[in-house]
């Protein structure tokens, strides 16, 4: 059993990116190969994917291990034919060159990603039950000191205007990060309130399920 405070954690943004990388094939694994050609990807190497895979596009994901024709993802489980159909998972790996840390964040709020359900009863039933079916769109929205000059703000104010797909990771105290795919949104203007700091928001919708490294 362990557990931790959040205090000293830190937030970054994905600031530049290397030419998308195709993979003509993926394998179906317990952890996924990419099949490239003229890679040169190393170990560590944090990607984006897009994918066949609806599950895998938007992902960003860790390589574990890089040959110029084949590329591990660490951690990413496909071995399920039914989730990722055999043959249709191509798509490209884009690997963050370089990141921006969003700093003076005074709050970090997670919204969405709940369970959604079926309602259904029979004419029969004295009590209706549910089936699972989809989770809802999740987002997090951080709210920041708002300081202009900061080096992150024009990198996060071109990725609201790219309307692209970013890559952020947070970094926990240790080793632990997590790391999401999702369309940035910049606020324009700080929010004023007197006697309260100036505040901006960065708001992040998630486009994929984050992926966790624990080192």
């Amino acid at each position: 059993m362990g557990y931790k405070l959040p205090n000293g954690a830190t937030f970054e943004h994905a600031a530049t990116y290397a030419a998308p990388l195709a993979f003509s094939a993926i394998s179906n694994a317990a952890e996924a190969i990419c099949t490239t050609v003229g890679a040169t990807l190393v170990t560590g190497d944090i990607v984006q994917l897009t994918s066949g895979w609806t599950p895998l596009n938007g992902k960003v994901v860790r390589v574990k291990t890089a040959t110029a024709t084949a590329i591990t993802l660490e951690a990413i489980d496909t071995t399920s034919t039914q989730i990722f159909p055999a043959g249709s998972g191509a798509g490209t790996l884009t690997k963050v060159l370089t990141w921006a840390q969003i700093p003076q964040i005074t709050d970090v709020a997670f919204s969405g990603g709940e369970q959604n359900y079926a309602d259904i009863v029979f004419l029969e039933d004295q009590q209706g039950r549910q089936l699972p079916t989809d989770k809802s769109a999740a987002s997090m929205v951080l709210t920041v000191a708002d300081d202009p000059s900061l080096p992150y703000v024009a990198v996060v104010t071109a990725a609201d205007s790219a309307k692209s797909m970013q890559a952020a990771r947070l970094n926990l105290p240790g080793t632990d990060k997590l790391y999401y795919g999702a369309y940035t949104s910049f606020s324009l203007q700080p929010a004023v309130s007197r006697n309260n700091l100036l505040t901006r928001t960065v708001s992040l919708a998630l486009q994929a399920a984050p992926t966790r490294y624990l080192s």
